[in-house]
């Protein structure tokens, strides 16, 4: 059986086609520059050449067909006609306070995801434009709305309201709801396999860390606290997000730079985290960590700070939960970065936390790099959110 996984952006739109019966990628692409003058599509099919194809899509239709056209292809394809998928799983940014669990796609849930527009403006448009598109090309095909705010929705009040006016809440929906749902939902489960944990009895940490980066506190499976909020904004310094900030920043350095809030905001998304904390040497942590090497005062300042922030989440997660029996890295930064595991675990010993220095050096994939003794494990566990879509997917339509 297999389903179709999509990922639209405003001018992009990433593909998976996985077979379920063994969750092997029989294909995966990327269709990029949508509506814009040399628009791409890269199509890489298992087990045969890499294609490329250059010509003018000026929407998510045309690259939707242009997807499916590839996908049946005599040379570069990977199945005979559309009829060999079974169903096609999107991720949706922002579900509001609506769905907390992912869902088939009806006319209500696109309503749903057009209220939440202004939650979620560079995502939730594209992400409908991309369902819409799967419906005018293969009308019968059943699409399934996975969302990235879900896995958040378990949280109680006292994790998720904000000490704002309650008519704010009321009337607006403003209160945290949390992000990478989806990968935060795969890590724990399979940290709780990996681990050999009871997942009725488990209490998890996930540092989800990349260019975007959060942590979730999952205790028996269920997401308690995480550290996005209302928007992906807030929580750990990022690449080029600020994370955490004093909101009295906001009016005080616009007044002195005469801008407006929304470039204010603008700057706190684009141009900062450890980029605007280093002058500008990257948002790339491999570009932050050769400057580090090479004393960089400014990059030795920026990491220390992004490894402080992590480690003060982990510490108040362990708190909220009331201990913790796993903590897992995940995502670009999080899987592919030894030195920073280290930084973040330097913090952790008071838990009786220790790690084996020349596994965490040296092993790649999935795997446990607890010292013996430890009383804590500490894992690194490649995140596969295309695959929990295909899974979720699954689950929402009994297949």
């Amino acid at each position: 059986m297999n389903i179709l996984v999509l990922n639209c952006g405003s001018s992009s739109l990433k593909y998976q086609l996985i077979n379920m019966d063994d969750e092997s990628v029989l294909a995966k692409g990327l269709v990029e520059r949508i509506g814009i003058e040399g628009s791409r599509l890269t199509h890489k099919p298992s087990g045969k050449d890499v294609y490329t194809e250059q010509r003018d899509m000026p929407d998510h239709n045309v690259a939707v067909k242009a997807v499916l056209n590839v996908l049946i292809d005599e040379k570069y394809g990977v199945i005979k006609d559309a009829s060999e998928i079974a169903a096609i799983g999107h991720r949706v940014l922002h579900g509001g306070k609506y769905y907390s669990d992912s869902i088939a796609v009806n006319e209500d849930v696109k309503r749903v995801i057009r209220e939440c527009f202004d939650l979620g403006p560079l995502h939730n448009p594209a992400n409908l434009i991309g369902i819409e598109a799967c419906e005018a090309a293969m009308p019968e095909m059943p699409n399934v709305a996975v969302f990235d705010t879900a896995f958040g929705g378990s949280m109680e009040p006292k994790a998720y309201l904000y000490a704002i006016p309650r008519e704010y809440y009321e009337k607006y929906s403003v209160r945290r709801y949390g992000f990478h749902g989806t990968s935060h939902s795969f890590v724990s489960k399979e940290t709780i396999k990996f681990a050999g944990l009871n997942k009725n009895n488990s209490k998890v940490i996930v540092a989800h860390l990349g260019n975007g980066a959060s942590i979730s506190a999952v205790v028996n499976g269920k997401c308690v606290d995480t550290s996005m909020g209302l928007t992906p904004l807030e929580g750990l310094i990022m690449g080029t997000r600020s994370g955490d900030i004093d909101p009295a920043i906001v009016e005080f350095v616009a007044n002195k730079e005469n801008l407006t809030i929304g470039e204010m905001i603008n700057i706190l998304n684009k141009k900062s985290g450890v980029y605007g904390m280093s002058n500008g040497i990257s948002s790339d942590f491999r570009d932050l960590k050769a400057a580090m090497d090479k004393g960089d005062k400014l990059a030795i300042e920026t990491i220390q700070a992004y490894t402080y922030r992590v480690a003060k989440y982990i510490g108040a997660y362990t708190a909220a939960m009331n201990g913790v029996d796993a903590i897992t890295f995940t995502a670009g930064v999080g899987e592919n970065s030894p030195y920073i595991r280290t930084m973040v675990c330097e913090y952790l010993g008071y838990l009786g936390l220790k790690i084996d220095e020349d596994i965490n050096n040296n092993a790649k994939g999935m795997f446990d790099l607890s010292a013996e003794g430890s009383k804590v494990k500490v894992l690194v566990i490649p995140t596969n959110e295309e695959l929990a879509i295909a899974r979720e997917t699954m689950q929402v339509l009994g297949l």
